[in-house]
């Protein structure tokens, strides 16, 4: 009988996922169920909610560290650090508008699951970055601790690193301890109109090049952004910091045209938008996360348009291509032969329907050594294959 399972604590999962492995029934995890549709179709018959795991351990704004249990919304944990002037700086990404989803619905394990980072990335780093300990019960149903409460620990094997990222395929996540860092005084946006996707990136480059301190770097082409392309690039920090990174700008992007700016409540707004992928919202054709070298962008979407009908915008300054296929198709062949034909990089596919998502590779195909390399670690957190099998790898 298929059954849905809410444990209120770790010792519970624990018993939970004992359970699972001696009977061999696997267990498809989740926590309030907005990433669901990542990833595989899960093959279990049995449903561990960890929505029931919630709340704050402990929070020393003072030393930046905060520890919370797994299930507890990113909301509430991205407005508690606000509350005290502080922010996660690697800027989680919420799926819910492009997956049909209720926004702002997801959770601190589900973020460290999929290794979730929005625009700040290029300067702050991935999510995985910012978790300075974990506690989790692994396939086997024993509970491990990794990791600590200081930022420079460095105990042990960095097991939380593999756990992001691993979509809960190798041990349920239920405590977290995270870095956090000041929230900047205020940040603008530097804004470059009309150019074309490969002198939108060249701009992009230059600028990550300098010593701009630049935020998030983004190309919005016209057909994305109402008609008009943005090339925009993000400053944070104190004020007169920001007005002067604004005219370090000016001078080195200058034969790029007049830029505009966008003030602070502008900027939160844009990425935002940028960062949860709102251009594609609300649709059902199938999006892709293209991840190549950043001046291999627009080589790659050019290449795509001689192919099929698609929609694309860039992130990372032009390191990360979100791709919409027009005509409802999936195009796997097409796209990573594509990536692999500008130097190699990793095609995701984000948003489809389950039938599709089965029937093809939903994550970059892995290198022989380094998918041997995977099936290793899965035999030794999780040997009976029983957390979310067929999420990242079908039959896995």
């Amino acid at each position: 009988m298929d059954a849905t399972m809410k444990p209120r604590n770790t010792d519970d999962v624990e018993k939970v996922v004992a359970w699972a492995a001696a009977e061999d029934q696997p267990l498809e995890i989740i926590g309030q169920g907005s990433k669901r549709t990542l990833g595989r179709p899960v093959q279990a018959a049995h449903v561990l909610d960890l929505s029931g795991l919630t709340g704050v351990e402990s929070y020393e704004p003072a030393e930046l560290v905060l520890t919370v249990k797994a299930g507890t919304p990113i909301a509430e944990v991205e407005k508690l650090v606000d509350d005290n002037g502080q922010e996660l700086s690697f800027e989680p990404m919420d799926f819910g508008p492009l997956l049909g989803v209720t926004p702002a619905q997801g959770t601190i394990g589900g973020v460290l699951a999929a290794n979730l980072s929005g625009p700040r990335r290029i300067k702050a780093g991935a999510a995985r970055d910012h978790v300075l300990g974990m506690e989790a019960v692994s396939g086997r149903g024993e509970i491990f601790n990794s990791g600590g409460k200081v930022v420079k620990n460095v105990t042990g094997y960095d097991l939380p690193r593999a756990l992001c990222g691993a979509y809960g395929t190798l041990a349920v996540a239920t405590t977290v301890t995270l870095k956090v860092n000041p929230k900047p005084e205020t940040s603008a946006t530097f804004v470059l109109s009309g150019l074309d996707d490969d002198d939108g990136i060249k701009a992009l480059c230059q600028a990550m090049g300098s010593s701009a301190e630049v935020s998030g770097a983004a190309h919005l082409p016209a057909e994305v952004n109402g008609g008009s392309s943005s090339t925009v690039l993000r400053l944070e920090g104190f004020s007169t910091s920001v007005d002067y990174r604004f005219k370090t700008l000016q001078a080195l992007l200058g034969t790029y045209g007049t830029p505009s700016r966008l003030e602070a409540s502008e900027t939160g707004a844009l990425w935002q938008t940028i960062r949860d992928v709102k251009p594609y919202a609300g649709g059902e054709t199938p999006v892709w996360r293209l991840s190549v070298a950043p001046t291999a962008g627009p080589q790659l979407v050019a290449s795509l348009r001689e192919t099929f009908e698609l929609q694309a915008y860039y992130d990372w300054s032009g390191g990360l291509v979100w791709l919409s296929c027009m005509d409802g198709s999936l195009h796997e062949a097409e796209i990573r032969a594509a990536v692999d034909a500008v130097g190699g990089g990793h095609a995701t596919l984000v948003r489809a329907d389950a039938s599709q998502r089965s029937n093809v590779p939903v994550f970059h195909p892995q290198p022989a050594p380094l998918a041997a390399l995977s099936r290793r670690l899965k035999e030794q957190f999780d040997p009976k294959g029983i957390l979310n099998p067929g999420k990242m790898v079908s039959g896995v």
